[in-house]
């Protein structure tokens, strides 16, 4: 009779569940834009546990102003921590060719991602070695953060912004089907899709427009001077307003005119302190 060696029969599987445990190692600190109160940096630092040795690296790549960018969020984060704080602001040929910047991302222990145009920040970033580099560092333990456009390109299915449909530029007047321009974002969140600025600017329509579309995700709107902080599948708010998450609707119909119908959606809305699970 062959005799069954345990250690290999368990071997495989310990090295799968070591495998998906690092990989969500890191965590996500995603902003909804606006004013940033000093107890959110605060927060923010606290949640990087940042170490004497790490620093801190600034990706202004979305902004049209980056110098100011870069000195509005290192003054702000230098209140609450002594760690070095480094910025660059790649082009596409240097995203793949600069080695000594990307490696500096990949070693970082919180990356910080300004506010500004978040197509403009996936043109530089999409299929690139800094792309990898930053999910090499979320997965060796760092800190995703980004603020508007640095939250929308969390998503692995990212907000662009524009409607597809409507001579009026941006309206979302309507709830509809194939209404919202989405693209490919960084990823670090497969199953749940962001939107910014949500509550100030009521952004529902084109929130529960692209619940329509992709169904099968969790869309979440963050308002301004708010963050979701995400650890694995935990979600924590934090800040001055409110989260509103909506999954799972039901009884999808889209009519003729592109206007759609659902029923018996899971929605939910959180304030500072409140936690919930998330299927990230």
């Amino acid at each position: 009779m062959a005799r069954v060696s345990i250690t290999g029969f368990l071997l495989p599987i310990l090295i799968m569940f070591m495998s998906l445990a690092h990989a969500q190692k890191g965590k996500l600190f995603i902003i909804g834009g606006g004013e940033r109160s000093s107890a959110l940096i605060a927060d923010l630092v606290k949640t990087s546990e940042l170490r004497s040795t790490d620093y801190i690296v600034i990706l202004p790549m979305a902004t049209s102003v980056p110098e100011e960018s870069i000195a509005y969020i290192s003054e702000q984060i230098s209140e609450f921590s002594n760690n070095k704080i480094v910025s660059f602001n790649f082009s596409k040929e240097q995203a793949n060719n600069n080695t000594n910047w990307i490696d500096s991302v990949k070693n970082a222990r919180l990356i910080y991602v300004t506010g500004g145009d978040q197509n403009k920040f996936m043109e530089i970033v999409r299929d690139s070695k800094l792309y990898e580099a930053m999910h090499e560092a979320y997965r060796d333990g760092a800190t995703i953060s980004g603020t508007s456009a640095g939250a929308a390109i969390m998503s692995k299915v990212m907000i662009t912004g524009s409607q597809k449909q409507d001579s009026k530029s941006d309206s979302f007047r309507e709830i509809k089907a194939d209404y919202v321009e989405v693209s490919s974002g960084m990823g670090f969140l497969k199953n749940v899709i962001i939107d910014q600025h949500f509550i100030i600017r009521s952004r529902y329509n084109r929130l529960l427009s692209v619940l329509y579309d992709h169904s099968d995700k969790t869309v979440v709107g963050i308002d301004e001077g708010t963050a979701l902080v995400v650890s694995k599948n935990k979600a924590r708010i934090s800040g001055d307003s409110q989260v509103l998450v909506v999954n799972n609707p039901k009884n999808k119909k889209n009519m003729p005119n592109g206007k759609v119908s659902f029923q018996q959606a899971n929605l939910s809305i959180y304030v500072h302190g409140q936690e919930f699970k998330l299927k990230n």
